[in-house]
């Protein structure tokens, strides 16, 4: 499976910025879908992620705020983010398990102040 990330991009705090991922390759075998982020000088961090059957599991910085998606139709994850905050400045990675895992090339989201 190959994963390609796009919708990053530079947005003032409180704004909102929504991240897509596009699967392509064997998705009849992709069971989860995720989103890490990695912020400057930090390690990569689990940010969401969704499973085939549809559970949803969010980190605590980011609940009430973030909203992630899937359409298995378009095999697409999406990422809504919501109420952003300088601390949200990261590269977001799609990520995916399909037996193996895969990662996207990320996209770089900036918050300022």
């Amino acid at each position: 499976v190959q994963l390609q990330a796009s919708g990053g991009g530079l947005v003032q705090a409180g704004g909102s910025l929504r991240l897509s991922c596009a699967a392509s390759g064997r998705m009849s075998s992709i069971n989860t879908m995720a989103w890490y982020r990695q912020p400057p000088g930090k390690q990569r961090e689990l940010v969401a992620h969704i499973t085939s059957g549809g559970v949803i599991n969010y980190a605590d910085s980011v609940k009430g705020r973030f909203t992630i998606s899937r359409d298995k139709t378009k095999n697409m994850v999406y990422l809504q983010m919501n109420s952003l905050k300088p601390e949200d400045t990261a590269v977001y990675y799609c990520w995916c398990y399909s037996g193996v895992v895969a990662w996207g090339q990320g996209t770089l989201v900036t918050v300022s102040s």
